[in-house]
């Protein structure tokens, strides 16, 4: 089924604003509601892309949650993937059939998770800590806050609880406080306030002259004269190079040994991510990690068609595209302050060119847009074109090792 199908995901983030893991969904190009062939689909092309034979789960510490129907408790593709990061969400009316009720208590005991949508908690709270882990409470209204006090009265001990959606920080750091256990909503896309400082702070201004040193093919020798000034920076860049293995089993101690052996390319992509990572403005984990999975995925719809010299381009448009909340800064502030190729600029304030096209599908694909599908077709590409390589830009967002 995934011939005709598109993946669609929303992170779920855990009370420290980190990402816990994501929500996948079939999105049908048609607009139907999915059927159960549909969503065994989803779980065996999700096993086939991001549980590899040799490497494991690419999703390092993520969890997935899993639209599915009973007949998924039985379909073999579901042990194809590690129970400790599978989550399948029913609706609670599926469980009124007593043997459905018997099939998820035992892919329970098989340590896969299980998500329960539509209930009244308040009613039902206790009776389900024997067939889920999980329990989704909706939130109606602006009173978030007070309806999430509501459900936080009626948890039980053994049942974690997901709020939806939850669009707002202020409501976000209500519900943490009372409990809830995760997340889901906009918050991927919305700068975390309280924080006064906006523009660049001294690292970030570094790095971006390096990036227009590096633009402009200059002498490896004044890049680490630059690198100089920030120690911090420089053992970034050593630590990256070492533990990336450019180094082929030999620790690399000097600059102009790291940037040489990394290369002008990577070093610019490297300087890409720190640029935002780097921030101290308007940050949540969650916006730094939608923004790498933007960047590479963006990379590679568009390398089929356009090559791969445009994938540095293409991975600069996702990136750059939510620098500006990730700095705190206008798009126009941020376009004034880097110098970008024109087909790039386009891409970030038009969503045109060459690569706003595929910038405005990776997009698409994190907001559940009912877009995706007529984006792709319009770019020539094939749903198992788009998925793959959404679930291949989350593995590498897993991968970069941009933490500290």
């Amino acid at each position: 089924m995934h011939r005709t199908n598109f993946i669609v995901r929303e992170p779920l983030l855990d009370p420290r604003q980190r990402v816990l893991g994501y929500e996948l969904s079939w999105q049908q190009h048609d607009g139907r509601v999915p059927t159960g062939l549909d969503l065994e689909g989803l779980v065996g092309f999700v096993a086939e892309h991001v549980n590899h034979v040799d490497q494991g789960w690419l999703l390092r510490d993520k969890i997935l949650f899993l639209d599915a129907v009973p007949a998924m408790l039985s379909t073999d593709a579901l042990h194809a993937l590690p129970p400790e990061h599978t989550v399948l969400a029913f609706d609670i009316r599926q469980l009124t059939d007593v043997d459905v009720r018997s099939a998820v208590q035992a892919v329970r005991a098989g340590g896969v998770g299980v998500a329960i949508r539509g209930c009244d908690l308040t009613l039902l709270g206790r009776n389900l800590a024997p067939y889920a882990s999980y329990v989704e409470v909706r939130f109606t209204g602006v009173d978030v806050a007070d309806q999430a006090r509501t459900y936080a009265s009626a948890k039980h001990s053994s049942l974690r609880m997901v709020g939806r959606p939850v669009g707002t920080w202020a409501d976000f750091d209500a519900c943490a406080a009372l409990g809830l256990d995760a997340f889901v909503g906009k918050l991927h896309l919305t700068p975390r306030p309280g924080n006064p400082v906006k523009g660049m702070n001294p690292s970030q201004q570094i790095i971006l002259q390096l990036m227009q040193m590096v633009q402009a093919n200059d002498d490896v020798g004044r890049l680490e004269s630059v690198l100089k000034r920030d120690p911090a920076l420089t053992y970034k860049l050593l630590r990256y190079i070492n533990t990336a293995g450019f180094g082929a089993g030999r620790e690399v101690q000097s600059l102009r040994q790291a940037i040489s052996l990394l290369g002008y390319a990577p070093l610019y992509r490297w300087l890409v991510l720190l640029l935002a990572t780097a921030s101290a403005s308007g940050y949540s984990p969650v916006l730094m990690e939608t923004a790498v999975v933007r960047g590479r995925l963006a990379e590679l719809l568009g390398q089929k068609a356009l090559g791969r010299g445009a994938g540095e381009h293409l991975f600069v448009a996702g990136m750059f595209s939510l620098l500006d909340r990730l700095l705190g800064l206008s798009m126009q502030e941020v376009l004034d302050a880097i110098q970008l190729p024109d087909e790039v600029v386009k891409a970030l304030t038009k969503r045109e060119g060459s690569y706003g096209p595929y910038l405005a599908l990776a997009e698409a694909c994190e907001l559940n847009s009912n877009l995706v599908a007529s984006l792709a077709a319009t770019l020539g590409l094939s749903p198992s074109d788009v998925n793959e390589a959404h679930l291949s830009a989350l593995a590498w967002a897993q991968s970069v090792g941009l933490d500290g």
